[in-house]
């Protein structure tokens, strides 16, 4: 490659930014010059006679626009994962407390089927003693 064919391909960066919106434009207009009919980072790169790398490292705000074309801005979605996560706080929380409620509500049931227990072996000790006499109720 000659080195003036490489000197004529660089274009300053305000000129280079300008053709990257020009060729999402025309992408979103359906108006590409090559057949693009799909906005993706790679349709604008060959649009705009450029690498898909050139767009990620050197011209972001290119890249973020297009997915916003495509309806996945970086933004967006870390608002929408940031909602979710808040949500999912929330229902982790509001599951602590009823598990919290039900570990205090067994302790309780545990604690009155501990009394009947005892109970049961009293009544049932005196039902085993001979000098312990069964009632029968009378009726009026």
């Amino acid at each position: 490659m000659n080195p003036k064919d490489k000197a004529s391909n660089y274009k300053p960066a305000e000129n280079r930014e300008k053709d990257l919106k020009l060729a999402l434009s025309r992408i979103e207009k359906g108006r590409s010059r090559i057949g693009e009919t799909k906005v993706t980072i790679a349709a604008v790169a060959r649009e705009a006679g450029v690498s898909t790398a050139l767009i990620h490292n050197y011209y972001p705000r290119i890249a973020e626009a297009i997915r916003e074309v495509q309806g996945r801005s970086s933004r967006a979605m870390r608002d929408v994962k940031h909602q979710d996560l808040i949500a999912q706080r929330k229902k982790a929380a509001e599951y602590r407390q009823e598990i919290k409620e039900l570990r205090a509500q067994i302790a309780h049931l545990a604690s009155v089927n501990e009394v009947i227990l005892d109970e049961n072996r009293v009544l049932k000790a005196k039902m085993s003693d001979r000098k312990v006499v069964d009632l029968v109720s009378r009726n009026p």
